[in-house]
């Protein structure tokens, strides 16, 4: 196999509870959910130790700074194997908590490992931890509840849920508003434990009621834009609205797909406004496909 294309999901942060702090890092508990929304990603093998990085879409990332790119050359070290001519064609939004860098980290490590037959998902799994928060989840997909500082992943039974995203023009930046949390006094919360209970009773209305993230009061004061996107959505009578990670896209759930798309029939503001899915987590691979969903089912916890 020369060649090997990946699907790099987007995710949203369903809760995110801030619930301490260790060695400086901040410590989560988080609902996570994949969507089909996706990077494309296409590995092809290199002669050399070499890993190169074309991007298609997105803004210009100087190579030691792109997630791909240290995805990639982290493996090489790792695994001994050749490089690879990495070409990324960006559809997550940049800068909105959808994980678009995670999952490109994820989806280089994903493909790599196919390309040159690697099978330790456990190695691929710390190496994943090792780089970006996020990234072990998005090796996974699906549901999941994750925890510590992203590299703790529960998987959960998937569910079937509809989003209405809206984008604010202005982005968040995470550390900034992770210092404005912790300038501001504020109190994690524990809602993540009521809704996934919830969920996994197949209750997404009163589930999506607990839905919520703890960055939210800090980045719509860094962003007036994202509070407005959410009493927006708020407006619309959704079964729930949050902001993925430090923002900045809000969503809102509903329990149908055509709940969800008059929704958006009804939105008027200036926000970019899209539909997406939950996605089901699934193993990279499959016999008679080269193309591949990013979902390494971890098999060392």
């Amino acid at each position: 196999m020369n060649s090997v294309h990946v699907a790099a999901r987007a995710k949203l942060n369903l809760t995110l509870d801030i619930v301490g702090k260790k060695d400086g890092c901040h410590l989560i508990d988080s609902l996570m959910t994949s969507v089909d929304l996706a990077d494309r990603i296409l590995l092809k093998k290199r002669p050399d130790k070499l890993c190169r990085i074309v991007m298609h879409g997105g803004s210009t990332v100087l190579p030691e700074k792109n997630s791909a790119q240290r995805a990639g050359d982290a493996f090489v070290q790792a695994f001994g194997v050749n490089g690879a001519d990495i070409t990324i064609y960006k559809n997550i939004p940049i800068g909105a908590g959808m994980g678009g860098s995670s999952a490109d980290a994820a989806g280089a490590i994903a493909g790599m490992g196919r390309l040159y037959g690697v099978t330790d998902t456990g190695a691929m799994y710390a190496l994943a931890g090792s780089l970006f928060g996020d990234a072990p989840f998005q090796l996974e997909g699906g549901l999941s509840r994750v925890t510590g500082r992203g590299e703790c992943v529960e998987p959960l039974q998937d569910v079937e849920l509809y989003f209405l995203v809206l984008l604010p023009r202005t982005r968040v930046d995470t550390a900034q508003a992770y210092a404005a949390f912790d300038e501001e006094g504020l109190a994690g919360s524990s809602r993540t434990a009521r809704a996934k209970e919830l969920l996994m009773q197949g209750n997404i209305p009163w589930a999506a009621e607990s839905f919520g993230n703890d960055l939210f009061p800090v980045s719509g004061k860094l962003a007036p834009e994202v509070k407005e996107a959410y009493l927006a959505l708020r407006s619309l009578s959704p079964a729930g609205v949050s902001m993925t990670g430090s923002g900045s896209a809000v969503f809102a759930c509903f329990e149908t797909k055509e709940l969800c798309e008059w929704a958006k029939s009804r939105y008027r503001g200036k926000c970019r406004a899209f539909i997406v899915k939950s996605t089901c987590r699934e193993p990279l691979g499959g016999k008679n496909s080269n193309l591949y969903g990013v979902g390494y089912g971890r098999t060392d916890h």
